[in-house]
């Protein structure tokens, strides 16, 4: 009898080795190096395999959830996929599902280590996203966490997940807004979400092979009813809307237009059905031109309002009646008063990309403005920091710690937008009108090496910015004059530098522009500038 098994195993093993094109599959067993000589198979005669149940129906056998591969090590993997704020590579090229598997392991090792033994997981739509995140759940079975795999969700139904189940870590798989060959990780261990130095500390597990090997388990949970529960229990429209919602093929697609409908919205959606390979338009509402399509839906229809998700849900975009777009930094004005309103003194946190107008606006409403990092692990630990109930990013990722858990989540945030507009007698376009809004560029990308970024933002802090110039250096440098900014940092996740500028008048934002390009041409005189 054992023998028939291993000789059948060994063949389903083969069998498992070809995807649908004939290629090479790396499933979780051929990790473990089994063969028909040397596999020696525990197993029960009741409950199926989830990676495996199509293929070994037949036999009615499990596996247990996870083998000891301590006596493996790990390959060798690029340096460029451990960034500041996640994991990312391009698929195939940087990121396998041998990958996934291994950085499942590092980072349920670490959970481990911190005493967080349940890890959720979930992953958005790309089409790398059914192998790479098999792999990822049995790395982590296999460093002996407890999985809760969520399946198919936006990133904040992740985070949510991360909150509300047994454990505190998660691990979202996602390529965000980027191209769709790229996918990445994005991670919370023991409710801290990784950046920097602790995303180098998963590297180095896997350069020292310092993982934990146990017997994990995987629990398929349905997380997407109770997030959708919670936000309608929480929101509350005061009278029906219509809004046109443009989910970009993206993971948000699976709950945005049901949760918004259930809130007493006519929802007219646009490009909700998930498809990895965004075939109407990249999935990246902080560009302009991707939001071309909602404009005009908007305006053909009628809609009070326009959203706008990412490729996993944790930004949002906005349009007005008219087709405006509303700067991220301008909704969280909206946002600002609201939670101020009911929180006096109540810390509201932006990035440094953001217009120089909120500080005043935040102060007037009785709030304290604090001007931060650009990076949503970032924000968030500064939000914890803090106490702040607010914060938002000029990209568009939004956290509300009021009412909610302090994470970026543009659904819930499109949520608050709506129960705000709902309370008013004027319309969405009106109510920007009556914030403050300068002249500004959109944010403008300079290309240089990965080497030389740092170098050259370093290299202006002693540049010659002017009278009257207050510099600002937590995240690249922002120079702040009496009726405009201009702010020059480099990406921690490309290589290049990123601008803006602002001002109030045309003639005063030009002065800026220039005071930026000699400063900028005396330290690199080979960038090509584009202003």
């Amino acid at each position: 009898m054992r023998g028939f098994i291993q000789r059948d195993f060994s063949n389903k093993i083969n069998e498992l080795r070809k995807n649908a094109n004939g290629a090479s599959t790396p499933m979780a067993l051929l990790h473990h190096e089994l063969s028909a000589e040397n596999a020696v198979l525990p197993f029960s005669l009741s409950l199926p395999v989830s990676h495996f149940k199509a293929s070994l129906a037949p036999l009615q056998m499990e596996f247990p959830p996870a083998m000891s591969t301590a006596a493996r090590v790990a390959p060798t993997f690029p340096d460029s996929i451990f960034r500041a704020y996640d994991i990312r590579g391009v698929v195939p090229k940087t990121l396998t599902a041998e990958t996934a598997y291994w950085i499942g392991r590092a980072i349920g090792s670490q959970s481990l280590a911190q005493g967080e033994p349940n890890v959720s997981v979930g992953r958005d739509g790309r089409l790398s996203g059914p192998e790479l995140v098999e792999q990822l759940i049995q790395g982590l079975a296999d460093s002996g966490c407890h999985v809760s795999d969520v399946g198919l969700v936006p990133t904040p139904a992740l985070y949510y997940a991360a909150n509300v189940l047994a454990g505190k870590s998660g691990v979202m798989l996602t390529g965000s807004h980027n191209p769709s060959d790229y996918n990445g990780f994005k991670i919370v261990i023991a409710g801290d979400t990784l950046a920097n130095e602790q995303i180098q500390a998963l590297h180095n597990r896997l350069k020292n092979n310092d993982l934990t090997s146990g017997k994990g388990s995987i629990t398929q949970v349905d997380i997407l009813q109770r997030y959708s529960d919670q936000i309608t229990g929480d929101v509350k429209l005061a009278r029906r809307l219509k809004v046109v919602v443009d989910c970009g093929n993206g993971a948000a697609g699976v709950i945005a237009p049901q949760l918004l409908e259930a809130l007493n919205c006519e929802i007219i959606p646009l490009f909700c059905d998930v498809d990895g390979n965004f075939p109407n338009h990249h999935p990246d509402p902080g560009k302009p031109e991707n939001l071309i399509d909602l404009i005009a839906k908007v305006k053909e229809t009628g809609a009070d309002v326009g959203l706008a998700f990412d490729g996993d849900g944790d930004r949002v975009g906005v349009v007005t009646n008219t087709g405006e777009n509303v700067f991220a930094d301008r909704l969280l004005m909206l946002f600002a008063r609201d939670v101020v309103a009911r929180n006096p003194n109540a810390e509201i946190i932006f990035d440094v990309k953001c217009t120089r107008r909120l500080t005043p606006l935040i102060k007037e409403y009785g709030g304290r403005p604090l001007m931060w990092k650009t990076g949503h692990s970032l924000i968030k630990k500064k939000m914890k920091e803090t106490g702040a109930l607010l914060a938002g990013e000029m990209s568009g990722h939004v956290f509300f710690k009021e009412r909610w858990f302090g994470f970026d989540d543009g659904i819930y945030s499109a949520a608050r937008l709506l129960e705000i507009l709902s309370k008013e007698k004027s319309t969405a376009q009106e109510l920007f009108q009556t914030f403050p809004n300068d002249i500004s560029t959109p944010e403008i990308n300079i290309h240089v090496t990965e080497e030389s970024k740092f170098s050259i933002i370093d290299a202006l802090h002693d540049a010659q910015w002017g009278e009257g110039a207050n510099l600002t250096t937590i995240d690249g440098v922002r120079v702040d004059y009496a009726k405009g900014w201009g702010l020059v940092r480099a990406s921690n996740t490309t290589p290049v530098l990123v601008l803006r500028f602002e001002a109030d008048t045309e003639a005063e934002l030009q002065r800026i522009k220039d005071v930026f390009h000699a400063q900028l041409k005396r330290v690199a005189p080979d960038l090509q500038l584009p202003f």
